[in-house]
């Protein structure tokens, strides 16, 4: 081979492998820029990832307001289940409680039972009464019965009523009124001016009742509650009252009772209370009006009831009372005195005097605890209307009954020397 073609063949190496280098510096320049771009997708598509997942993991408002959306529904729809479900049970029970009470209380039990109905009673308060006594099961049906039935006009008086009766028999019995007078077994006066202890004397001695029962009854805060429920006006300030023996002395209206053998005793007392509420209704509207209230006048009626016997005279000593009342003078009613002592005599001892008693109205000023005794009308309307006066003492002559008054001691003491003490 000749110089000029091993030179020739020489370059054509050269250039082959320069080519060669190149093409291959290319694929290595091309390569490279694939993993680059190869790494940056991969690099992208784990950020994208991230990304998608960090915004998974975090709820949007959007989301968070369908899931309280559906909570808030979920909880709708248990509540108006929940709502429906005890309506038809508490309906279910009104009918049923509604079915049953227009049914007598007892279709077996024939037995009668005595109900007073005082007067003024609405058919709410009877449907009370007959409910207390176990005559009907629901005092409100009876009442919403009445109405629907177009019942009125019904009576006071006492009656005998059975658990058997229908709301219709019991109805129309109330309608056509209660028993006769001369159908009682016995009628029994309590005379103006006795005390509770003297009343049990005459039920114990008239009837079947026991004096223990009735004085047991007087005691009684349950009775006296259902009392005061039934007549407030009356017996409110009663039952504010501090240190009374009886919350009900004063409250038993002296008047003719009639007695039914078999009765209980609180049907025999409730009208007793009942009758000084009606006596008493004339006069709430002046009571209002004066500086007193009804305890204090039942309590100063019950001394002017025993320290007077004329009218005129009960209300002199009404005002006697009162001005000494005006300058805190203890009201020194010899009634009070033994009704301290729980003893009836005609003379009150100086020994008497001493007796250690909220009653005793020589030591205490004012009222005293309660009523002494239990006043007509005419002793109630003395101290209501009493007559003007400006004396502080009276005395009666024991032999006549005529009393005197008189402005100074020295004057009353000169009178009882005269009329009591000769």
């Amino acid at each position: 081979m000749s110089n000029e073609q091993h030179e020739e063949k020489s370059m054509k190496d050269k250039v082959m492998d320069s080519l060669k280098a190149s093409e291959k510096e290319e694929n290595e320049t091309s390569k490279n820029n694939s993993d680059k771009q190869a790494t940056r997708t991969s690099s992208r598509n784990d950020k994208n990832k991230k990304i998608k997942s960090t915004t998974s993991a975090v709820d949007t408002p959007k989301k968070r307001r369908q899931k309280e959306d559906k909570i808030v529904s979920r909880i709708a729809t248990i509540v108006v289940v929940t709502l429906l479900i005890v309506l038809s049970i508490s309906g279910y029970s009104f009918y049923r409680h509604v079915t049953e009470s227009l049914a007598p209380f007892d279709k077996e039990n024939k037995e009668m039972v005595f109900v007073e109905v005082p007067v003024g009673s609405s058919n709410k308060m009877i449907g009370n009464i007959l409910e207390d006594h176990k005559i009907i099961k629901d005092g409100t049906i009876f009442n919403f019965f009445t109405k629907f039935n177009n019942y009125s006009g019904f009576q006071a008086g006492r009656y005998q009523f059975s658990p058997s009766m229908t709301l219709d028999e019991i109805s129309q019995q109330l309608k056509e009124g209660g028993l006769a007078a001369d159908q009682a077994d016995a009628r029994l006066t309590i005379p103006e001016g006795y005390d509770i202890n003297q009343i049990g004397d005459i039920l114990e001695k008239e009837t079947s009742f026991k004096k223990a029962d009735f004085i047991a009854l007087m005691t009684d805060d349950a009775f006296f509650d259902k009392l005061m429920k039934q007549y407030p006006e009356l017996l409110t300030d009663a039952s504010e009252a501090k240190g009374v023996r009886y919350r009900l002395e004063g409250y038993l209206f002296p008047a003719t009772y009639d007695y039914f053998e078999g009765m209980a005793i609180e049907d025999f007392v409730s009208p007793m209370v009942g009758k000084t509420n009606e006596v008493l209704s004339a006069y709430y509207e002046q009571i209002e009006e004066s500086d007193w209230n009804v305890h204090e006048v039942l309590t100063l009626a019950s001394l002017v009831e025993k320290e007077g016997v004329e009218d005129m005279d009960r209300r002199m000593i009404a005002q006697v009372f009162f001005n000494r009342l005006a300058i805190d003078m203890p009201l020194q009613s010899d009634i009070a005195i033994l009704y301290a002592l729980g003893v009836h005599k005609e003379l009150v001892t100086y020994a008497d005097l001493e007796v250690d008693s909220p009653y005793n109205l020589y030591k205490h000023t004012g009222f005293g605890p309660g009523a002494f005794n239990n006043p007509g009308e005419n002793a109630i309307q003395a101290v209501l209307n009493p007559e003007k006066n400006s004396y502080y003492y009276f005395v009666a002559d024991l032999a006549t009954g005529k009393v005197y008054f008189s402005e100074t001691l020295e004057e009353h003491n000169r009178l009882v020397e005269q009329y009591v003490n000769k």
